[in-house]
């Protein structure tokens, strides 16, 4: 079983969402065949907790535009790691010493990565 093209869709909105807003390093890997609850981990990070959530409003907003409803957010009183549930994809933005310190990358590292496309902000946004 690989992730459905909705769920990486969500991951793609996301990942565009938070590089908006200066977020870092974007990173999602396809978990469907490791995970029942989800398709897709996207990982992003920030370099302080206000940007955590900026990051997270971004996605969110871009989301709902997009017909994508949050099902779940934990992690948003002190912003320094916050996990958004959309079913088929789970985000979680990190404050960069969280994603240093828990490494969900290396956790993931054998599971096929997903292609994000183009993530540059355009310029004047």
């Amino acid at each position: 079983m690989t992730a459905s093209p909705k769920a990486v869709e969500i991951a793609q909105i996301a990942a565009r969402a938070a590089v908006a807003k200066l977020a870092l390093d974007p990173v999602a890997f396809d978990v469907s065949e490791r995970l029942a609850i989800t398709d897709i981990f996207l990982i992003v990070a920030a370099t302080n907790e206000r940007q955590v959530g900026a990051v997270v409003d971004a996605i969110e907003e871009a989301l709902l535009e997009a017909g994508v409803k949050t099902v779940r957010r934990e992690g948003d009183r002190e912003n320094r790691w916050v996990l958004l549930d959309f079913l088929e994809t789970v985000v979680h933005v990190q404050h960069t010493e969280e994603r240093a310190l828990y490494a969900l990358e290396r956790l993931w590292k054998d599971c096929p990565a997903i292609d994000l496309g183009e993530l540059e902000p355009a310029i004047g946004s």
